[in-house]
Order: C-alpha cells, then structure tokens, then sequence
C-alpha cells in the first residue's frame, strides 16, 4: 500500500515520492515543473508521444507486470510517433493495465512513476537533473537504511534481553526461592 508523500529538494525544486508496495515512486509531474511549472501535464504527454518512451514503458511493463495488456502495448507503438498520437498517463494506465505509472486526483495528485521510468523521464527533461535526483535519491535511502539498521539493532537487543531474563527465571533460580 501506499505511503505518505515525502519530498525532495533537488536543484531548488521540490519533488515528491512515495512508496507502493515496497516500491518507490517518484512524482513526474514535479520533475515536469523543471521545464514548464503551469502545465506540467503537457510536457508529461509529450513526453509520452515519443516511440521511444512507449518502447520503454512496454518493456518495463513487461518485465514488472503479469497483467500487462500487450494487444493495447501494440497499439500505442504502431501510432506513437504520428503528429496526430496523443497519450496521457491516465489512458496508458487504464487501457493497459500499467502499474510503473501511477495518476493520482486531488491534494497530493499528480504522475508518478516507478523510481526506474522516473529517473528515464528526469533524463528525458535534463542529463544533469536527473544525476542530481539520482544522488539525492540515494542518499535518501542511505539515511533510511542506516536509520531502519539502528530500529533492528534495537528491537534484537529487547528480544535478547527478554529470552536471557527469561532464561535464568526458569533455569538457575531455585524454585525454593521466591
């Protein structure tokens, strides 16, 4: 299930993540903002209209998704390209069944893709951008390793603790006293 958005200054712009089934998404739309800040859904369809960006979303469709329409894939690809081929996130998502975008309505809403075609899209905006995202994203996640490190060693500790109390309860105080 999803978690709550976070963010990430990357270069001065605020981007958005979140997880999805142990699965990091990354906001789009924000990223999109870089190029076009009052109307990053155009740059996001844009984007989308390309052979190459249907290619991509195919393939990682078809490695990530058992459900994943190929008959509809088959579509987009013979149009993509064509002055006249339009696709949005939301017409991907639901003529396909695609789980690497994820289009969300309302407070928190927005496109956001898997961390994998996020980082395509960042590079799609700007090389150097998407180095920076790259390594703002890992150092994030450095930080929550070390913290979810700290929260294991922790909990082993409590554990240990209780078995060995336990343990001497029951093995080495006589049960004469009290």
């Amino acid at each position: 299930m999803a978690k709550k958005n976070q963010k990430i200054e990357v270069q001065g712009l605020q981007v958005s993540y979140t997880s999805i089934d142990n699965d990091d998404f990354i906001s789009i739309t924000d990223i999109a903002k870089l190029k076009n800040a009052d109307a990053p859904a155009d740059i996001i369809k844009n984007w989308m209209r390309s052979k190459n960006t249907i290619e991509l979303l195919g393939l990682w469709e078809r490695l990530n998704n058992p459900d994943f329409k190929l008959v509809e894939f088959d579509q987009f690809r013979n149009e993509a390209g064509y002055n006249h081929f339009v696709l949005s996130p939301k017409k991907w998502i639901d003529s396909t069944r695609a789980i690497g975008l994820v289009s969300k309505s309302g407070r928190y809403g927005g496109t956001y893709a898997h961390r994998d075609i996020a980082l395509e899209f960042a590079s799609w905006i700007s090389v150097e951008f998407k180095f920076y995202l790259l390594k703002e994203f890992q150092r994030l996640k450095a930080q929550e390793q070390k913290s979810l490190d700290w929260n294991v060693k922790r909990s082993l500790t409590k554990i240990n603790y209780r078995i060995h109390t336990d343990a001497v309860k029951e093995h080495l105080i006589p049960d004469e006293l009290s």
